[in-house]
C-alpha cells in the first residue's frame, strides 16, 4: 500500500522516539506493579507476543473492541451485550490496557470473550497483535488514538471505527505537536461515531475528514442499571438501620483528604451519616481505609465485612463492579476526580440509579453531559471541597429537593438513550449478516 512520504518521515520519527523510550515502559511496569501488582504479570502481551499466530489461511471471524480501562469497558458493555445477543457465533476479543479494566472485562463476561491486553504502540507490537488475532473489524471507544495502532490496522486489512468518540479541548490541545500523524491516522478510520456534536467537530478539526464523523449520542446513555438493584439496596438499608449515607465516589489519591474533611464537617451537623467510600483505583482501597482510621473512625470494607454495620462511620468499597449499586444505596452521591483537572468521572451513573450528585469543577471530560444535567436540575456543580460539603448537607436535609434532582436525572438518562441503535447501525458493515 503506497503512502506519502511526508507520513512515512512522520511515522519514522514517531517509531524511533518510541523505541528509545522502550526502557521507559520498563521502568513504568515495575513503578506501577509496586502500587498495583497485576502490572507486574502478563508483560509479553504488552509487546505483542501472545503465542502462535492464528494461521494466515483462517477466516477473519473476531471481532476486536479496544477499552482501555474501566470506564471504557463499562461504556462498551451494552454494545458487547448487545452483539452477543444478536450474534451469539461472533467470536469477540476485548483488549484494555489497564489491569483494572482487564478485572472488569472478566467480571462482565469471563471466558465468553476473549481478552488480552492491547500493545504498546511500537511498529512491531502491533503488527504481532494483528497478525496473531486477524480480526475482521476493530471498534476502538472513546479516544485511544494511537497512530501505529490505526496505521497498522489499514496495512492489515481491518477496518476501523472510533465509537463513542469524545475529544475535549483540552485534549485536542495536547495533541497538538502530534496532529499531523494523528490527523493522518484518523482518516485511516472507517467511521467516527461521536459522543456530541462538539466531539464530532474537534475530531474534524484533529484531521478527519467531515464524512468521516457522526454525532451518535453517547453510550453510557444506555448502561443497564444492574441486576437485582432493589434486592441489593434493601440488604444494605437493612444494616443500616433509619442512618443516611453519602458516597464519595472514584476519588483520586489528591481528593482524600479533602473527602476526610468533608465527612468530618458532615458528622458535626449529622452525627449518624456514614461514608461509602469507593476510590477510583485499587491501589488507594488501602489508602482509604487508613485516611479514615487515622480520622478515628470505625471503618469496615467491602471484603471483609460485606456491609456496614451499625456503628461503622466509614464503609470502604474495595472491590470492583459494583459503583452503581452503592450510588443507589446513598442519599446523595460525590462523584470525584472533579476536584483537581483530573476531568471528572461518569455522572450518568448516579443518575441512572436516582441518586442526587453534587460533583467538583474540573469536568472537561464530560463537558457535554454535565452541562445537559446541570441545565436540568439533576447536579450540583460546585468549586471546591467546601461547597461541595455544603451542598451534601442541604440535600441531606431537603428530601424534596433531592426528589426533584432524581426526577431531572431519570428524564435526561431515558432521553438520552439511542446510541446503542445508532453505533450497531453504522458498523453494521462489519457485522456478520443476517
Amino acid at each position: 500500500m503506497r503512502t506519502d512520504p511526508f507520513e512515512r518521515v512522520l511515522r519514522g520519527l514517531y517509531s524511533a522516539a518510541l523505541y528509545l523510550l522502550l526502557p521507559i515502559t520498563v521502568y513504568h511496569l515495575i513503578w506501577r506493579g509496586f502500587r498495583q501488582a497485576e502490572y507486574f504479570r502478563r508483560w509479553p502481551e504488552r509487546y505483542g507476543m501472545y503465542g502462535s499466530p492464528v494461521d494466515d489461511d483462517a477466516p477473519r471471524e473476531t471481532l476486536w473492541v479496544h477499552a482501555v480501562s474501566v470506564g471504557e469497558v463499562n461504556a462498551a458493555a451494552p454494545l458487547v451485550n448487545a452483539l452477543r445477543r444478536l450474534h451469539p457465533d461472533l467470536p469477540l476479543l476485548v483488549t484494555t490496557i489497564t489491569p483494572t479494566g482487564s478485572a472488569r472485562v472478566r467480571a462482565l463476561w469471563g471466558e465468553d470473550v476473549q481478552h488480552v491486553y492491547l500493545p504498546y504502540d511500537l511498529p512491531g507490537a502491533v503488527r504481532r497483535f494483528f497478525t496473531h488475532f486477524r480480526p475482521r473489524a476493530g471498534l476502538v471507544l472513546e479516544t485511544e488514538l494511537w497512530p501505529n495502532l490505526l496505521f497498522g490496522a489499514r496495512e492489515q486489512g481491518v477496518p476501523t471505527y472510533i465509537l463513542n468518540a469524545r475529544l475535549s479541548e483540552r485534549s485536542l490541545r495536547g495533541y497538538r505537536l502530534l496532529a499531523p500523524l494523528v490527523g493522518r491516522a484518523l482518516r485511516t478510520v472507517r467511521r467516527v461515531g461521536a459522543q456530541s456534536k462538539a466531539d464530532a467537530e474537534r475530531f474534524v478539526q484533529l484531521g478527519a475528514r467531515e464524512e468521516q464523523v457522526q454525532d451518535l449520542g453517547n453510550l453510557k446513555f444506555d448502561t443497564p442499571v444492574p441486576d437485582n438493584l432493589a434486592a441489593f439496596v434493601a440488604q444494605f438499608r437493612e444494616r443500616l438501620g433509619t442512618r443516611n449515607a453519602w458516597i464519595a465516589a472514584s476519588t483520586h489519591d489528591g481528593e482524600e483528604a479533602a473527602v476526610v474533611a468533608m465527612h468530618r464537617a458532615l458528622r458535626a451537623t449529622h452525627p449518624e451519616l456514614l461514608l461509602v467510600w469507593a476510590p477510583r483505583h485499587p491501589e488507594r482501597f488501602r489508602a482509604a481505609v487508613d485516611h479514615a482510621h487515622a480520622a478515628g473512625w470505625r471503618v469496615a470494607t467491602r471484603r471483609l465485612t460485606r456491609w456496614p454495620g451499625a456503628d461503622d462511620d466509614v464503609f470502604v468499597v474495595d472491590t470492583l463492579g459494583e459503583l452503581m449499586a452503592f450510588y443507589a444505596c446513598a442519599q446523595v452521591a460525590f462523584v470525584g476526580g472533579s476536584l483537581q483537572p483530573i476531568g471528572g468521572h461518569n455522572l450518568l451513573e448516579p443518575a441512572a440509579v436516582g441518586t442526587a450528585m453534587v460533583t467538583g469543577p474540573h469536568l472537561h471530560n464530560f463537558t457535554e453531559i454535565a452541562h445537559r444535567l446541570e441545565q436540568a436540575g439533576a447536579v450540583r456543580i460546585v468549586p471546591d471541597a467546601g461547597a461541595a460539603t455544603v451542598a451534601i448537607g442541604e440535600l441531606l436535609d431537603d428530601e424534596a429537593a433531592r426528589a426533584r434532582m432524581v426526577a431531572a436525572g431519570y428524564r435526561l438518562v431515558e432521553e438520552g438513550r439511542g446510541a446503542l441503535a445508532r453505533t450497531l447501525g453504522l458498523i453494521a458493515p462489519v457485522l456478520p449478516a443476517g
